[in-house]
């Protein structure tokens, strides 16, 4: 096949290729005006029930072990927590539970959950409130882990609802 040949042949398959994907694209965009709005009305919603934190960015300094360790403060009480990226949820040590007030025997141990020491139970709980170096974020969801987790953790159910959180040699720097 000559390279005339292989270019016409490239051309007309790049143009059969244009005009199926517009062709689908012109029949999703007939389709999507119910779905947008639907999309746009439940952003809305959600901007309007729960407001972007606002405040100075915080800070909490790398320790010598090269981890970050925060001193918190969870509804009123002081917790020493390791800041976690990899936990999905802040999670509690059965002692900082009970330091907080909850009752042991009235939680409900109904998740699995797999952690640095193995697999174990956790109960959910809800925090009224959760600071860290000034960051406060109020309704936090958490676990009270059941046995095998040494110190508490600071994981994505708060992290995840700051504006941001950046990772620097020396600190990690929360911005509410």
């Amino acid at each position: 096949m000559s390279s005339l040949s292989k270019y016409i042949f490239v051309a007309v398959v790049s143009g059969l290729s244009a005009v199926t994907c517009s062709e689908a694209i012109m029949t999703l965009a007939a389709r999507a005006p119910a779905s947008q709005a639907a999309r746009a009305e439940t952003a809305l919603h959600m901007a309007i029930s729960e407001p972007a934190p606002a405040g100075p960015a915080a800070t909490i300094r790398k320790s010598a072990d090269g981890e970050y360790w925060a001193q918190g403060q969870v509804n009123g009480a002081s917790v020493r927590f390791l800041v976690d990226t990899g936990a999905s949820a802040v999670a509690l040590t059965p002692a900082d539970a009970r330091k907080l007030g909850f009752d042991m025997a009235a939680l409900n141990y109904g998740y699995r959950v797999v952690t640095a020491g193995g697999s174990t139970r956790a109960a959910a709980v809800k925090l009224a409130s959760v600071t860290v170096a000034g960051a406060r974020l109020d309704n936090v969801d958490a676990l009270v882990i059941e046995k095998g987790l040494d110190t508490s953790l600071l994981g994505m159910s708060y992290l995840g609802r700051l504006a941001s959180f950046q990772a620097t040699r020396q600190a990690l720097i929360l911005q509410p």
